[in-house]
């Protein structure tokens, strides 16, 4: 999700004032990203409503999503080019992205999908856990925190089970898809079959911060941030992010219940 990218079929259709607007977010990225919609109004001498409909024109539904894209493409032309040299020396660099990306990734995280899961989750469904290549290894800990919570969890780990469970998959129940890129082939079939079947399951997903295919086929998305790396040609790249959403899920659908019973 590039704020670049996103912004480019509007540009033409542009103002010469709100092109003005679009010159100074673009100058300015790194010191607006963490300011308020008054904030960044005031700075280009507009009202927050003329500001937010500039924002909308450029592509986004509203100023969170817009704030959202800004830090994560600033976020992004802070990266190395490449990861493999010099990553002792650059340690500290990495810690101070490594907890960015955490915070991001919990400031971002919209509580009313997460109390519509829950509320799924009340009526005590199958999970079913989809994940693939490295993720499998943070998957093995989510579904063991969500078995010891009583939940029934089925986690096909390999691709014949993958392509044979989602016969079993009830419309009461409930699908998580985990794939950080949103692309992946094999996942995005393994959907397309979903729902097809008579008996179509909630889909949530848990993706990147950008525009792909999985995230757009989700009934739910939620996104995390995290920076893609590879040692010696290994990937490294931290799950930290979702273990920490299947967390909090975890933790608010807990309350949930607790406020269902009192």
């Amino acid at each position: 999700m590039n704020f670049f990218e996103i912004i480019k079929p509007y540009v033409e259709k542009l103002t010469k004032n709100e092109y003005t607007l679009l010159d100074y977010v673009i100058k300015h990225m790194a010191e607006i990203q963490n300011k308020s919609i008054r904030e960044v109004a005031a700075a280009c001498f507009v009202s927050t409503t003329t500001f937010l409909r500039f924002v909308r024109k450029i592509g986004f539904s509203g100023y969170s999503e817009f704030s959202t894209v800004i830090k994560y493409t600033v976020l992004n032309s802070d990266k190395k080019t490449d990861p493999d040299v010099n990553f002792v020396e650059k340690q500290s660099q990495y810690r101070g992205e490594y907890l960015k990306n955490i915070e991001e990734t919990i400031r971002v995280l919209d509580e009313r999908k997460l109390l519509k899961i829950c509320r799924q989750m009340a009526h005590h469904p199958k999970l079913y856990f989809y994940a693939k290549g490295f993720s499998k290894y943070a998957t093995d800990y989510i579904e063991y925190l969500y078995t010891l919570n009583d939940f029934i969890v089925v986690f096909p780990k390999n691709f014949e089970q993958r392509k044979l469970a989602y016969r079993n998959v009830d419309q009461n129940d409930l699908i998580f898809v985990f794939d950080y890129a949103g692309e992946d082939d094999e996942l995005i079939s393994i959907i397309q079959n979903l729902k097809r079947h008579k008996n179509y399951a909630a889909l949530v997903s848990i993706t990147g911060a950008n525009n792909n295919t999985i995230q757009n086929m989700s009934d739910e998305n939620l996104y995390l941030f995290t920076d893609e790396l590879k040692i010696n040609q290994v990937d490294m790249t931290s799950h930290v992010s979702l273990i920490i959403i299947m967390e909090l899920l975890l933790y608010q659908y807990l309350e949930y219940e607790k406020s269902q019973e009192s």
